[in-house]
């Protein structure tokens, strides 16, 4: 009984024992696994995080690829319908061509102001007159010496005053003769300049000073102000001592309306003239290679027509344009490179001799000379003759349909 008891005991001493055990090591690892869960949560949570947001990164950046997908898809379509479209790309073209012409007016007019310089009164109000659009503007090239030149082109060819003023309000022509001021400005030249300006009412004035030796810097001069005054599909240079038929040289000229780029005239290439003291000497004859060489294509200065967009190039660029002694072949040197249009026109340069038979055969030229004279030889005495010979008739003019 007392080993029985004993026994008992001590099995429930060990049992006990195993008992207290399992409790303390159960606590111990309770706070063992907290403490290691603690641990484990702070280490562990930021990368979720960070996932987290690399996930909204890469899908922010996925519909921003996706975005700029659509638009470029977008701006794809978009300029390729305006590339498609004819009108839109001439809308673009005019509105360009526009804003250039409006920057070249203005910037003229700032030079007027600045300079003093003694221009036509239209040239003060260049929006007034740049509302309207012309067909062309005809600038006689004259000097101081040239009164009876003029009086004998206002006789036959140029209509006078209000015919002159008709003739710009229906048909789109302006017709100016082209000067500019003496050495001394407001001197006895500038004045008879002034009176006749007057009396007539048919001058277009630029701050130019004449000269012979300046004709390339008055041709540039002269393309600049005419732009700057009249939006004009074209803009004719011709000498006062050239017979013109104005009607024919309008038809001609708006045969090539839908061309952008186009320089009219009886083209030739004549030879550089190294030696000095001959007429046409050209003092940078190097510029053009071997002695014995000859120029590059460019129309005979006695008249030539070029387009708007020409006109606005020369006008844009006129500080930077290099002037050669002769104006003819600077106004070629400053189309070369250029995608320019070369027409050459046999009417524009005529002979005094064969203008009549051919106006006869009904092939009646614009612009009659002699070669032998670059001019009309004794032009003051000879225009009225030249004209009843060749000239298109006193109703051409305003029966003409341009």
């Amino acid at each position: 009984m007392s080993l029985k008891h004993h026994h008992h005991r001590g099995v429930e001493l060990s049992s006990a024992s195993k008992s207290f055990v399992s409790k303390k090591w159960t606590f111990l690892l309770c706070i063992g696994f907290f403490c290691a869960g603690t641990l484990f949560s702070d280490r562990m949570w930021p990368e979720p995080e960070a996932n987290v947001a690399s996930s909204r990164e890469a899908a922010s950046d996925e519909r921003l690829l996706l975005m700029s997908e659509d638009c470029d898809s977008s701006k794809k379509t978009s300029l390729g319908e305006v590339y498609k479209s004819p009108d839109a790309t001439q809308t673009l073209g005019k509105t360009i061509s526009t804003l250039e012409m409006e920057l070249a007016a203005a910037r003229a007019a700032q030079e007027s102001i600045t300079n003093g310089s003694p221009v036509s009164d239209e040239f003060k109000l260049p929006e007034t007159v740049t509302r309207r659009k012309y067909l062309m503007v005809v600038g006689i090239n004259t000097a101081f010496n040239s009164r009876k030149r003029r009086d004998s082109v206002r006789a036959t060819w140029m209509p006078p005053g209000e015919e002159r003023k008709k003739l710009e309000e229906e048909k789109g022509i302006v017709m100016r003769f082209v000067i500019g001021h003496s050495a001394t400005p407001g001197g006895i030249l500038d004045r008879a300049i002034q009176a006749e300006e007057s009396k007539h009412g048919d001058f277009l004035r630029l701050d130019h000073v004449e000269g012979y030796l300046e004709l390339s810097a008055k041709t540039k001069s002269y393309f600049t102000t005419a732009f700057a005054l009249w939006d004009a599909d074209f803009y004719v240079k011709v000498d006062d001592d050239v017979h013109v038929n104005i009607a024919t040289l309008g038809v001609e000229l708006a045969r090539y309306r839908t061309k952008p780029r186009v320089y009219i005239g009886c083209m030739k290439s004549g030879p550089v003239l190294a030696q000095k003291g001959v007429r046409y000497h050209e003092p940078e004859y190097w510029k053009f290679g071997e002695e014995g060489n000859k120029y590059f294509r460019h129309a005979t200065g006695q008249l030539y027509a070029i387009s708007r967009e020409l006109a606005s190039y020369i006008s844009i660029n006129k500080n930077v344009l290099h002037k050669y002694v002769n104006e003819d072949v600077s106004l070629g040197s400053w189309f070369l490179g250029l995608d320019v249009e070369h027409v050459d026109d046999r009417r524009l340069c005529c002979g005094t001799t064969d203008c009549e038979w051919k106006a006869q055969a009904g092939n009646m030229c614009v612009a009659s000379f002699d070669w032998s004279c670059s001019g009309i030889c004794r032009s003051a005495d000879r225009m009225k003759d030249v004209h009843r010979r060749c000239g298109e008739g006193p109703n051409a003019l305003m029966a003409a349909s341009f």
